[in-house]
């Protein structure tokens, strides 16, 4: 019996060996066309497929290196959609970078929705690092709170609603806030998802700088905001997989959703989408507008224009008063705030969705706030006292005088709610 016993066993070992090898070929013959190799010993640690988990579950907060193997896998050759013209491509990276010809930075090559560690304090929260990206992760950001705060049916409240989600959680919160924010740059009317094709579709040169990426785009076009929510958290992992260009397929997918023509209307004669800065590509106020109103046009964000949205935007800096942001986005529908300031992008947020209804409950409230960096490790829990006149009688000096520390958050809390006192609860400020 032992030596029968032994006989099948060993089929089976050789089984799966002949298994595993078959895979490792599997993603060779993907990812050689990039001159991408897999490396032996990441595969041994078991960095496995799109379906395994999240990038970097269980392991201690902090940047982590890229993998060199993308992890999700593209769609098959056939799959519908409809691929990129040479001018279609042309378009959208004069759109993009205007005349020059820059490709995207390895910041935003690298950058995909990444969840934090579930069932945690900061299990709702996407990681966004200092760079150019930031403003995009964290619009995302914002209707995620908004979609599990103030959306999702559960038998949690408050700050749980965060807390107490998994992965599966995850992925459908930012399926939710994908499709919203094209839907919304579609005209509340169609959304188009961009996903990445095993084929490339050959472009003459012409003026078009291939970089490997775009070649690969296929368009999917719905006409129903269920069904393009439907059809991306199927393919969530597309977006939020390390290597996936999740940030950039995204953006495309914005851009297609409002038309590259209307995205040009709204331009008119600004400059492109983004800015090249000290070898970063950064967001326009053209760019911030379309993500947070679904309009390309800087002068949407601007006093006197537009209508309230579900997220709104503070923002601090030192411009001119004709340039601050308008009440509409200043009083959104819902109390979740995308926050501008020289310091970066974040999201403020308070749990109470009756806190813009009426005067009384802003007299004294709490808000939350969360930046986006792996540094912070748990939520900041703020007060906000709109009638605390506690500097009467005491000379007036600027926030940024010497020996005052020029908090920019709390600037930016004060355009909506002027002389405010902001409390950090114990929390060093950080922003």
């Amino acid at each position: 019996m032992g030596d029968r016993g032994a006989e099948h066993a060993a089929p089976t070992e050789l089984e799966e060996i002949a298994s595993r090898i078959s895979e490792l070929n599997k993603w060779r013959e993907i990812f050689s066309f990039r001159g991408l190799e897999i490396n032996n010993t990441i595969h041994q640690r078991g960095r496995g497929s799109a379906g395994d988990g999240p990038p970097g579950a269980g392991e201690p907060p902090g940047p982590q290196p890229r993998s060199p193997i993308p992890q999700p896998l593209p769609l098959p050759a056939g799959t519908g959609g409809h691929p990129l013209s040479r001018d279609t491509a042309m378009g959208l990276q004069k759109l993009l970078f205007g005349n020059m010809t820059h490709p995207f930075s390895c910041e935003w090559a690298a950058s995909h929705f990444r969840f934090r560690r579930p069932h945690s304090d900061l299990a709702y929260a996407l990681e966004a690092g200092k760079g150019g990206t930031r403003a995009v992760l964290m619009v995302v950001q914002a209707h995620i709170i908004t979609y599990l705060l103030f959306a999702r049916d559960t038998e949690y409240t408050h700050l749980e609603r965060l807390c107490h989600i998994g992965q599966q959680e995850q992925g459908q919160a930012l399926a939710v806030a994908l499709a919203e924010t094209l839907w919304a740059a579609g005209g509340d009317s169609r959304a188009i998802v961009c996903l990445i094709t095993k084929g490339v579709t050959e472009m003459p040169r012409g003026g078009y700088r291939a970089d490997t990426f775009t070649e690969r785009i296929r368009l999917f076009e719905f006409s129903e905001k269920a069904a393009a929510q439907e059809f991306i958290s199927h393919h969530i992992n597309c977006f939020k997989c390390e290597g996936s260009h999740g940030v950039i397929l995204f953006l495309y997918s914005l851009l297609f959703s409002r038309t590259l023509e209307r995205v040009q209307e709204d331009l008119g004669d600004t400059g492109p989408l983004l800015n090249m800065s000290s070898g970063d590509v950064t967001c326009t106020e053209a760019l911030l507008s379309l993500l947070l109103t679904g309009r390309a046009s800087p002068r949407t964000l601007q006093a006197g224009r537009g209508q309230r949205r579900p997220v709104g935007l503070l923002r601090w800096e030192r411009l001119p008063a004709e340039r601050q942001v308008s009440p509409a986005l200043r009083t959104p529908l819902l109390p979740v705030w995308l926050c501008s300031t020289p310091g970066g992008h974040g999201v403020l947020f308070g749990t109470d969705s009756r806190l813009l209804c009426h005067w009384r409950a802003e007299r004294a409230f709490r808000l939350c706030f969360y930046s986006g960096q792996w540094q912070q490790t748990r939520t900041a829990h703020l007060s906000i006292d709109t009638h605390s006149r506690h500097w009467e009688g005491a000379p007036r000096e600027h926030p940024c005088s010497p020996g005052n520390r020029c908090r920019a958050l709390e600037m930016a809390i004060r355009t909506k709610w002027a002389g405010a006192t902001v409390t950090w609860n114990g929390t060093d400020p950080f922003f």
